[in-house]
């Protein structure tokens, strides 16, 4: 479940418009007792994004400060909730120093069953990335969730990531008629258009790369 940050920051460069921390708990609750089969939930992020920081105004480490903060309260308001951290930034010491605040207030991320990157969706296919991504492997940070990666950014750095996520399925359905016997307007939401999107990414990745399998168990015990 991501929380929505990047559509939140940009309309607003702010949260305050958006769900209070409480408030999030209650949907993270509410989508895993009624939809079901909830692996992790993202926290309220600040992404860094140049186009967002010039939204809100606030510096990188204001928004890496907000992003640990709201981590805090969130585990402190629904400890049973798999909530995962996120780290934010721009540059491969930014990403490190936002490692850094979690452990001053007592989060190990070398020890966390997941950790999201974020602001990496819209440069997912540079070597920016893959350089961010082996960094944080080197400071010991390995169970990587991937926010927005595509076909051409896992084909450089799948093998550095446990999960990663992609709507350009979805976007690729919406311009397209509904599949034979799909009674919906387009696929944009439709399971049999996803699962196949679905094979056709992870076997392109498999064949590009020698790697473990991506979405595979978590070692936390969630789906990734």
């Amino acid at each position: 479940m991501d929380s929505g940050g990047f559509t939140e920051l940009r309309r607003h460069g702010t949260w305050d418009h958006g769900p209070t921390p409480a408030t999030y708990v209650a949907q993270i609750r509410r989508y895993r007792d009624q939809v079901g089969r909830l692996a992790w939930a993202a926290p309220q992020d600040w992404m860094c994004e140049p186009q967002i920081l010039a939204k809100t105004g606030l510096t990188i480490a204001a928004h890496q400060d907000y992003t640990v903060v709201n981590y805090l309260r969130l585990r402190e308001l629904a400890p049973e909730l798999p909530i995962i951290p996120v780290v934010q930034g721009w540059t491969v010491g930014d990403y490190l120093r936002c490692v850094d605040r979690y452990a001053t207030y007592g989060v190990d991320l070398t020890g966390a069953g997941l950790v999201g990157v974020g602001s990496i969706c819209r440069r997912q296919s540079t070597n920016q990335v893959k350089e961010i991504l082996t960094a944080l492997h080197r400071a010991g940070v390995t169970r990587l969730h991937g926010f927005g990666v595509k076909t051409l950014g896992l084909a450089k750095y799948a093998d550095l990531l446990a999960s990663a996520d992609s709507m350009a399925w979805s976007r690729e359905a919406r311009n397209r008629p509904p599949l034979p016997g799909c009674s919906h307007k387009n696929c944009a939401n439709c399971l049999r258009y996803a699962l196949p999107w679905r094979t056709y990414v992870t076997a392109a990745i498999d064949h590009a790369t020698a790697r473990p399998a991506l979405f595979g168990p978590s070692q936390a015990g969630w789906a990734a």
